[in-house]
């Protein structure tokens, strides 16, 4: 038998059992399909500081406190923000149109899930496929086989308890290349949240597919704008996690006349800062290889990073700030460590630019961080910027993905757009992960056109 065939073998055995289990849920009310989310957000808001430590242990990446508070505030927005919601049966009827919507599941959901996000991620990929009805599989990295299954054994213990069938939510045990292609192509809808490689995998496959970019979110603050208030939540968005969240902030850009004062307040707030170029030179080449991140600084501590790049900086350092030299400089890129990079514009349109030029390396479509009280300049710089949330006077670490004092919807999946090649420019909600009929009356009483009202 060849690999291919006994690959294909493997996967067969997951589908065709999520497909038994998809059958017997579709037919529950939306009381029982609700229970059965919040059961998936419970479970990871009780188990918060175990599979927080589970995921730092495996995966050697970020901290246990910031990833018990994920852990926490994510279970709790993402069930707040589906608890209630219609997506079984009649969803509503348009009066005007006589349209009446009718929710249908799309069946089994694959998901592919990262080693950034090894909790949350098959959470509230999970939590979206069961609210309308479907049956998921997940495949998550392969760094994050361990934390990423017990999430899941959890998850399934409760389901079972309560009665719901077996196999609703399903994680591969054995991992490759041919199981994951295997598994995106048999399933009837794909979700992909990772590096380019497996996103662009997903969009392969021959099944609907929901990819997401990588982030690289540029903050601007606005001329004269409170810096005091703006650089504690940059602070605070960048060392979240030691900067593995794709909506962390990742550049600075502030006028040049409140420039050093800004500055100032990163140096308060526990920042590092580095002018020098041969340290410059130093930390960026322990960030990246070749123009590619290094591995060694994915997710790692300020200490961490100082070490590999061979230089000193006071032990209580939580932030490391770099001011990038020239729009060409690889800092401009995403870096996931806490890192940040610092620039410098004379009006709002070279602000703009900076942005964009660095969104150009890295993050095109995914997030941009706005400090300003004026609406007339954060209408301009959502008017010039191809990215698909505008995260205004907030933590955009914390708040892109969804929060309870913003509008977008919760989530751990933030779509790009055409811009960064992804198939949805907003954040992935249960809405992707149905199937939607729709009931058309005929209403003699519409008013018909005549020829002078359309052409004349």
């Amino acid at each position: 038998m060849s690999v291919q065939t006994s690959s294909a073998e493997y996967i067969s055995g997951y589908i065709d059992r999520a497909r038994k289990a998809q059958a017997v849920f579709e037919k529950m009310s939306q009381e029982e399909v609700d229970r059965a989310v919040k059961i998936i957000a419970k479970t990871v808001y009780d188990n918060a500081e175990y599979l927080a430590k589970l995921a730092v242990e495996e995966t050697g990446m970020g901290n246990v406190p910031d990833k018990t508070a994920k852990n926490i505030q994510k279970s709790k927005i993402v069930w707040y923000s589906l608890k209630g919601k219609k997506s079984r049966g009649i969803l509503d009827t348009d009066e005007k149109t006589g349209i009446t919507r009718v929710a249908k599941p799309m069946g089994v959901a694959a998901a592919i899930t990262p080693c950034t996000n090894p909790i949350v991620t098959p959470m509230s990929n999970a939590m979206f496929a069961l609210k309308c009805g479907n049956a998921i599989i997940i495949t998550p990295h392969h760094r994050s086989v361990s934390c990423s299954t017990k999430t899941v054994e959890l998850i399934n213990a409760g389901l079972k308890k309560s009665g719901y069938p077996e196999n609703l939510i399903q994680i591969l045990d054995e991992h490759s290349r041919e199981h994951t292609k295997n598994l995106i192509s048999m399933a009837d809808v794909v979700i992909a949240t990772g590096g380019s490689g497996v996103v662009g995998a997903a969009y392969s496959s021959g099944r609907p597919a929901l990819g997401v970019g990588a982030g690289n979110v540029q903050c601007i603050i606005d001329k004269g704008y409170d810096y005091k208030t703006a650089v504690p939540k940059i602070i605070a968005g960048r060392i979240y996690d030691y900067g593995i969240i794709c909506s962390a902030e990742q550049a600075v850009i502030s006028h040049e006349d409140d420039y050093e004062a800004v500055i100032k307040e990163f140096e308060t707030g526990g920042a590092y800062v580095v002018r020098d170029s041969d340290e410059l030179a130093a930390v960026r080449n322990a960030i990246f290889i070749s123009g590619k991140a290094n591995g060694d600084s994915v997710g790692q501590s300020c200490q961490s990073i100082a070490r590999l790049a061979g230089i000193k900086i006071p032990e209580e350092t939580k932030i490391i700030v770099v001011e990038a030299e020239g729009i060409s400089d690889p800092f401009g890129g995403e870096k996931m460590c806490p890192v940040i990079a610092a620039y410098k514009y004379k009006t709002l349109e070279e602000a703009v630019n900076i942005a964009a030029e660095n969104l150009e390396k890295d993050g095109k479509g995914h997030s941009v961080a706005i400090h300003s009280d004026s609406e007339e300049h954060i209408a301009y710089i959502a008017e010039n910027l191809c990215v698909s949330r505008f995260v205004v006077n907030q933590t955009s670490a914390n708040s892109a993905g969804g929060s309870f004092y913003n509008g977008l919807a919760p989530t751990n999946t933030l779509g790009c757009g055409s811009w960064g090649h992804n198939s949805i420019s907003e954040n992935l909600d249960y809405k992707h992960l149905m199937n939607v009929s729709r009931i058309a009356r005929y209403m003699p009483e519409n008013h018909v056109p005549s020829d002078e009202e359309l052409w004349g």
